[in-house]
C-alpha cells in the first residue's frame, strides 16, 4: 500500500487541477460535435482517458526532469526525485497507464485511435522541449488540447476546422495558465538553465499572459458563435473573462504564492466556459 500511495503522488492524483485543465476543453469539444447531446459511453471513455493520460504524463516527465527537480525548491519532495521509487519504476507506471488508455479507445474508429499515438508523442516527448524551445508551454498546450480532435473524430469520424480552431485557442490558454505556473519557478529554472515562458517572456510576462487569454477566449466564443451557441455561452465565456481579470491582479506584482493561485483557479475559468456551453444547449 506504500508503494501504491507513491505510484499516486508520482502522477499527481493528490492534485487534480492538471486533470481538469484537460478535462474542460475534451468535454466542450464532445458537446459541440454531437450538438449537446454526447453519448455517455464516449463521454466516461474520454473522461477516464484524460485522468490516465495525465498521469503518465506526470510520470514521463518526472522521469525526464529527475536530475533537475532535486534542485527547485516546489518539487524536491516528489517521490522519483526523493529516491523514494526508482527510475524504471516511474517509466512502468508511464506505460501502464498508458496502454488501459489506449485499451479504452479501442472500441472507438479508426481516426480516433490514430490520433491516441500521435497524442501518446506528443504527451511523451513535452518535458524534453524543456531543454531548447523558448516556449515549451505552447507543445504543452497542444497536449493538453489534443483531446478536441479526438473527441471530433470519435463522434462525426473526421475533425473539421472548428476542432484545430479550439485546439489553436487550447495553446493559447496552456501558455497562459502555465507562463503562471512557471513565474513561481523563474529564478530556478534561470539558474538550472531551463526554457520557460515566464524566462522568454521577461518583463513583458505579464502582458503575455493577458494577451494569451484574450486570444484563448476570442477564439473560444467565435467557434461556440459558429456552432450557434448565444446567451448562455457567452456568459459563461464573460465569467471566464472575469476570472482572467482577477488573474491579473494576482499576478501584477510577481509574487510567487499568488502566481501559483492564478494558475489553479484556471479550472474555475474552464469550468465557466464549459458551463456556458452545457447550458446554452440545455436551455434552448
Amino acid at each position: 500500500m506504500n508503494r501504491l500511495t507513491l505510484y499516486a503522488r508520482l502522477v499527481r492524483l493528490h492534485k487534480p487541477i492538471g486533470i481538469l485543465l484537460l478535462l474542460w476543453p475534451t468535454l466542450m469539444a464532445l458537446w459541440l460535435a454531437t450538438d449537446g447531446h454526447p453519448d455517455w459511453r464516449i463521454a466516461a471513455i474520454f473522461t477516464l482517458g484524460t485522468v490516465l493520460m495525465r498521469s503518465a504524463g506526470c510520470a514521463i516527465n518526472d522521469y525526464a526532469d529527475r536530475d533537475f527537480d532535486k534542485h527547485v525548491k516546489r518539487t524536491v519532495d516528489r517521490p522519483l526525485t526523493a529516491g523514494k521509487i526508482k527510475s524504471w519504476e516511474a517509466l512502468m507506471v508511464a506505460a501502464a497507464l498508458a496502454l488501459v488508455s489506449f485499451l479504452l479507445i479501442l472500441p472507438l474508429n479508426t481516426l480516433t485511435r490514430q490520433l491516441s499515438v500521435l497524442a501518446l508523442i506528443v504527451a511523451g516527448s513535452y518535458p524534453y522541449f524543456k531543454r531548447f524551445f523558448a516556449i515549451p508551454q505552447a507543445y504543452l498546450g497542444i497536449a493538453f488540447g489534443f483531446g478536441i480532435p479526438m473527441g471530433f473524430a470519435a463522434v462525426q469520424g473526421s475533425v473539421p476546422l472548428a476542432a484545430w480552431l479550439m485546439l489553436v485557442a487550447n495553446v493559447f490558454w496552456a501558455v497562459a495558465y502555465d507562463t503562471e505556473y512557471a513565474m513561481v519557478d523563474r529564478d530556478d529554472d534561470i539558474r538550472l538553465g531551463m526554457k520557460t515562458s515566464a524566462i522568454t517572456f521577461g518583463r513583458f510576462d505579464v502582458l503575455a499572459v493577458m494577451l494569451c487569454y484574450a486570444a484563448a477566449l476570442g477564439i473560444f466564443w467565435a467557434v461556440g458563435w459558429q456552432y450557434g451557441l448565444r446567451t448562455w455561452f457567452t456568459l459563461g465565456m464573460l465569467a471566464a473573462a472575469a476570472c482572467a481579470v482577477y488573474h491579473y491582479r494576482l499576478i501584477r506584482d510577481r509574487d510567487r504564492t499568488r502566481c501559483f493561485a492564478a494558475f489553479m483557479h484556471n479550472n474555475w475559468l474552464g469550468a465557466a466556459m464549459f458551463a456556458g456551453v452545457v447550458l446554452d444547449y440545455a436551455l434552448r
